[in-house]
């Protein structure tokens, strides 16, 4: 059975809902009369029709019973027995969770239908819409499903019948889940989390004699699947594996392009569409591969000849065009996605001006790749709608996890998780340019802040901006409306909004390059640590996607007038307020609620340390360990100091990450706070040593500001 993720957002979540009609109410004796399901996904409330199926229960029906659903022996003729019923539902739930109305009842009367039958019942995820129901909204007086249709105001089904119920069951949940997501319960996990709170509800099934309609917490951790990943595709990026491109002119006879390939034994070239030598731009190459060879030889390309007709062809007659292309700071896993989706074996390489620098072929990744794997694959860059982008999303915990299990560093295993929200980002604003037409101008969408850096974990939300080249009367009001709609698709698939508004939807995070050369020299000129909240987050942009000169250009003219800016350097700093150490004076860690913030008491001060120092000496990287290394490289300060920082910050990230996924596993909401209690001796002294580092990193910042 395909594995449901515990991370699965509930606007993507792919379910089966399903009611039954019984002989009775009793769920020790009741037998079924009729299944109703109707498969769906998140929100989505014009399903197709579900389906019915009528189960002769082989006993007869009670008068009562008949007179709520109508069933009687008649309404059965020719019905097949249960086991002839289930084999039709069991294929169904394969990948899908089960929801429906006082699901513990029809769990109860399924699981002792299957034993009777002979069937293995094995019980799937699900959600219980009354308990859903009570979660949003516990004063409600009644929970039945008439009275959660109306008070949600969705259209009932045929009541008492299985597949009226059923749909009246589906679009209960699609109106509660944006209920629940205002409510802090976004995943498939947390609602589950959340319903298991419902002791007195449940205490009530248990009484009725309805099996549970939760997932106990034992039944998940059990059915939890360790994935398994090939880590070198997480650790390795497509620049340490490409071959140099080899690069041949279109009016190269088909051939000596052949021969070309046999002799450099290679399994496809690039062909020159357009003009005659220097670099070879995306637009204007083609490729040509073994199957094009074969193909060609066989007359089925580039027109009817074929064998030695054929040879003396233009090879650029069987090229491909347009090239799909990776850049070379991509992952390997992004490269072997793309392989998958496009069923091609061949790739090409671009550097961030466009240039085709390089050639990736499947050869490549094999040999980098171990047996089994789980991969992100390349679904973030095609996901047509908020659920479907949910649905990939809700792969990167499950990633995150195998990796941390296989020893992948922190700092690795967060550059992985900010490539996703990168690319989502990216897939986020095509959607919403498609949404909105032809932008006015051309454009670049800026991730700002931990995902800029690389350094993203599992709690996270949106940090974004826009910029645009040219200024146009309409500019601004396109894309105010572009952001809106990038800033609500990312809230919807996982990546809630940023409580600061530091998204491309406001005002002040979105403008032409001239807006933005004028915001940079405001904040500059500033006076007071207040006025600079949130923009030290801007110093640590990266294109998601867009037009990436635009981005170049703008970090480069940001770097620019803050370098030297001693004051404004140090108003930026100083901008979070006081940072107070995590460690008390007697050596214990100051927690609250059992937890210690980790990203208040240690990242955050090791972060802006190197942010700052970064600006003052010109060292034009992103990552926190990078500007740390840069200062070492150009001999700033000591070593020792920074190496220290360095460390520290590693420590506090796997910290972080560990909770995160602990947390997740539980159905709890991803944090920064950690609960040092879980950790052994080593690992508490570890953090604390970190936290002192830390703690220290302002007096590094004073020494070494104008060194």
């Amino acid at each position: 059975m395909a594995e449901v993720l515990d991370a699965t957002p509930l606007v993507g979540l792919d379910w089966l809902a399903l009611d039954t009609e019984t002989t009775g109410l009793d769920p020790k004796t009741a037998r079924v009369l009729e299944i109703g399901v109707l498969p769906g996904r998140g929100v989505q409330t014009d399903t197709p029709a579900g389906i019915s199926i009528r189960v002769d229960p082989g006993v007869p029906i009670p008068e009562a019973a008949t007179r709520v659903h109508g069933i009687d022996a008649a309404a059965l003729a020719g019905a097949g027995d249960f086991a002839q019923a289930w084999a039709q539902v069991a294929p169904l739930l394969d990948g899908r969770v089960m929801i429906g109305h006082t699901l513990g009842y029809d769990f109860a009367i399924l699981a002792r239908e299957c034993a009777g039958a002979g069937i293995t019942f094995k019980a799937p995820r699900r959600l219980d819409v009354r308990l859903l129901a009570q979660l949003v909204r516990p004063d409600l007086a009644n929970f039945s499903l008439d009275a959660l249709a109306a008070f949600l105001e969705v259209a009932p089904g045929a009541r008492h019948a299985a597949l009226g119920d059923a749909q009246t069951a589906a679009r209960v949940f699609a109106a509660l889940v944006p209920r629940l997501r205002d409510g802090g319960i976004r995943t498939l996990a947390e609602a589950e989390a959340a319903c298991r709170q419902l002791t007195e509800v449940l205490d009530a099934h248990y009484r009725a004699g309805y099996a549970d309609p939760t997932v106990p917490l034992a039944e998940a951790r059990a059915e939890r699947v360790r994935a398994r990943i090939d880590t070198s595709l997480y650790r390795h990026r497509v620049g340490d594996l490409m071959s140099p491109p080899l690069v041949v002119p279109a009016a190269l006879p088909l051939r000596e392009a052949m021969a070309e390939m046999v002799r450099r034994q290679v399994g496809s070239l690039f062909v020159r569409l357009k003009g005659q030598e220097g670099p070879l731009a995306l637009a204007d190459a083609g490729i040509f591969t073994e199957r094009d060879a074969l193909r060609a030889v066989a007359g089925q390309g580039g027109g009817q000849m074929a064998g030695a007709d054929a040879l003396g062809r233009p090879v650029g007659d069987f090229a491909s065009h347009p090239l799909e292309a990776v850049p070379d700071d991509a992952f390997l896993y992004r490269a072997a996605g793309r392989m998958q989706r496009l069923k091609s074996r061949h790739l090409a390489v671009t550097g961030r001006d466009g240039i085709v620098c390089g050639a990736l072929s499947v050869r490549d990744l094999l040999r980098s790749r171990a047996a089994d794997t789980f991969s992100l694959d390349d679904g973030l860059a095609r996901g047509a709608d908020a659920a479907d982008l949910a649905r990939h999303w809700a792969r990167l915990p499950a990633v995150a996890r195998a990796l941390t299990a296989d020893g992948v560093h922190a700092g690795e295993v967060a550059a992985v998780i900010s490539g996703e929200l990168a690319a989502l980002t990216a897939r986020a604003a095509a959607l919403a340019e498609a949404a909105e037409g032809p932008p006015p101008s051309p454009y670049a969408v800026l991730v700002l802040g931990s995902a800029g850096r690389g350094e993203s974990l599992l709690a996270m939300d949106q940090d974004n901006a826009v910029a645009w080249s040219e200024p146009a009367g309409d500019a601004d009001a396109w894309f105010a409306r572009f952001g809106a709609r990038l800033a609500d698709l990312l809230h919807e698939v996982g990546v809630p909004y940023c409580p600061g508004n530091v998204m491309a939807r406001t005002p002040q995070w979105r403008g032409d390059a001239e807006t933005w050369r004028a915001r940079v020299a405001g904040w500059v000129s500033r006076a007071r640590p207040a006025d600079l909240l949130s923009v030290d987050i801007f110093f640590d942009l990266a294109p998601a996607c867009g037009v990436t000169a635009i981005a170049d250009r703008l970090a480069a003219d940001a770097y620019g007038a803050a370098a030297g800016q001693y004051s404004f350097l140090k108003l930026l700093a100083e901008a979070g307020g006081p940072v107070r150490s995590a460690v008390s004076l007697m050596g214990g860690l100051r927690t609250e609620n059992g937890r210690v913030d980790v990203k208040a008491h240690g990242l955050f001060p090791i972060v802006c340390v190197a942010r700052v120092l970064a600006i003052a000496h010109g060292i034009d990287v992103r990552s926190t360990r990078a500007r740390l290394d840069g200062l070492r490289a150009k001999g700033i300060g000591a070593g020792a100091d920074l190496a220290a920082l360095a460390d520290a910050h590693g420590v506090l990230l796997s910290a972080v990450l560990d909770q995160q996924l602990e947390d997740l596993a539980v159905g709890l909401p991803a944090s920064n706070r950690v609960d040092p209690r879980r950790l052994d001796a080593h690992g508490r002294a570890d953090l604390k040593e970190a936290f002192k580092v830390a703690a220290g990193a302002g007096d590094v910042l004073h020494t070494l500001l104008m060194a």
